[in-house]
């Protein structure tokens, strides 16, 4: 019996970790790859007000949208959350637009004297998850629990990659170039106010068909 077990429980863990590595790689690659930039887009308005020194409030931001995206992510896989395909993508750059808008609109950057900005956070990671099940429910197999886990660790790293090149970029400009951190975040966050709007406009009528 003993002999028994312990042949099991190693059966048990091979077949977890079996599909670990590919849906580890395919969450890294679906949120690093530019066709769905909307997602980058939303990561570097979150992130690229802030510089290196402040990246103890980078790391509440992200931790609050990871946690909303992995809640939506797991509800939607087990179909808790019924909402449109058509209707979250176009609520996906609605969020992008208004952090952009928070950003621009916002005479101080730090999260500590918007703290309203957590909130925001999380909901749209709750939006951004739902995004992600769209793509991983088309890919998930009979090992889901497993499979979620892999795919949502990838995400995390590849938005780690998105964060530290955002902050290096805005360090890069505001120390080194010595460009006006005001100037800075209104470029940045007007560029992205301006390509989430039409992105916005480009989804709106697929909710009337």
């Amino acid at each position: 019996m003993n002999n028994r077990k312990a042949i099991f429980v190693p059966n048990i863990v091979n077949y977890a970790l079996q599909d670990f590595p590919l849906y580890f790689e395919l969450g890294v690659a679906h949120i690093l790859d530019w066709q769905g930039y909307d997602h980058i887009l939303f990561l570097v308005a979150l992130c690229g007000v802030y510089t290196w020194p402040e990246w103890r409030q980078v790391l509440g931001l992200v931790t609050a949208f990871t946690l909303g995206h992995s809640i939506s992510l797991a509800l939607s896989l087990f179909n808790k959350i019924p909402i449109s395909v058509a209707f979250i993508e176009f609520l996906i750059p609605v969020t992008i637009l208004v952090s952009a808008f928070i950003n621009i609109i916002s005479k101080k950057q730090t999260s500590g004297s918007r703290p309203f900005i957590y909130f925001l956070a999380m909901l749209f990671g709750l939006i951004h998850g739902l995004g992600f099940s769209n793509y991983l429910k088309s890919l998930i197999g009979p090992n889901i629990l497993n499979q979620l886990l892999a795919f949502n660790v990838g995400l995390e790293i590849g938005q780690l990659f998105i964060v530290i090149f955002t902050l290096g970029i805005s360090y890069i400009v505001v120390q080194v170039l010595h460009v006006s951190r005001r100037e800075w975040n209104l470029f940045l966050s007007s560029a992205i106010f301006g390509i989430a709007l039409t992105m916005s406009l480009s989804r709106l009528s697929p909710l009337f068909v």
